[in-house]
């Protein structure tokens, strides 16, 4: 495993603070539906969220969090889990109930969350709409940074058919000290890379996302098109600093034409 990095500083019915309804159009920070918006500095990195952006996993994970914390006398709601929960790693998850709760879970607890999640998933879980061709389709390097655990994000990437376009390109909250709303993950994706942090696209769709991206000096995209955020009325908090936000990958390269969106560019490494 890569050593942690010290950078200074699950799912869900929608985040307590957003921007915007899963199906509303693309829509700038000034408010302009749709408006197109190109980068003054170029993107040399696309740095992709995993949950709730390549995949629609957040309403999965958040019921059978609920449900398995109830079997421990643990109460919470989907909204519970939106608010605190979207976008942290799982020792966050811990540290909240305990916080809040004043419940220690035991190791077998997280063994029993992530097999009932990962038999949830085999039924259930599916790419994004249109991610896939997004992704093919780039004319700039991508990877993928995730909260996840690689067991998850292995098993994760195998079901939706995505594990061809990451191998070589994950990061995950195991290998950082301090996770979202922390920078850290991010910049390890980009010193991954090579790439310089003010030259990264950030896709995410929780405010910690959002918060950790800003934090590390990247231009941040909220994405909206996921199940747990659609059709929602949210507040605009979560998306502040957001450059765009966007419902559906179909609408992306009207959003980023510089990018790609020709015909499918042979991908390197």
């Amino acid at each position: 495993m890569r050593r942690r990095t010290s950078v200074p500083r699950l799912p869900a019915a929608a985040s307590a603070a957003g921007s915007g309804a899963g199906s509303d159009p693309p829509e700038s920070r000034t408010g302009n539906p749709g408006k197109k918006i190109v980068s003054s500095a170029k993107t040399d990195l696309v740095i992709f969220d995993c949950d709730g952006v390549l995949i629609d996993s957040e309403v999965i994970s958040a019921r059978m969090l609920v449900a398995e914390l109830a079997r421990r006398d643990v109460h919470i709601t989907m909204d519970y889990v939106a608010q605190h929960f979207l976008g942290r790693s799982y020792p966050v998850v811990l540290q909240q109930i305990r916080k809040e709760f004043g419940v220690d879970l035991p190791p077998e607890f997280e063994t029993a969350y992530r097999a009932s999640l990962l038999a949830a998933f085999d039924r259930e879980l599916l790419p994004i709409a249109g991610v896939r061709d997004v992704i093919e389709r780039l004319s700039t390097d991508y990877c993928l940074a995730t909260s996840s655990s690689p067991p998850r994000l292995a098993r994760s990437l195998e079901i939706t058919g995505l594990t061809d376009l990451f191998a070589g390109r994950t990061t995950t909250a195991s290998e950082v000290t301090h996770g979202k709303p922390a920078p850290d993950l991010f910049l390890l994706a980009a010193e991954k890379r090579g790439i310089s942090p003010d030259r990264c696209l950030v896709i995410e769709d929780s405010e910690n996302g959002i918060k950790a991206g800003l934090a590390a000096g990247m231009q941040v995209y909220r994405f909206t098109g996921g199940s747990h955020l659609k059709s929602l009325a949210l507040s605009s908090d979560a998306a502040a600093g957001a450059a765009q936000v966007f419902a559906s990958f179909d609408k992306f390269f009207q959003l980023r034409p510089d990018l790609g969106g020709g015909p499918l560019n042979e991908s390197t490494p």
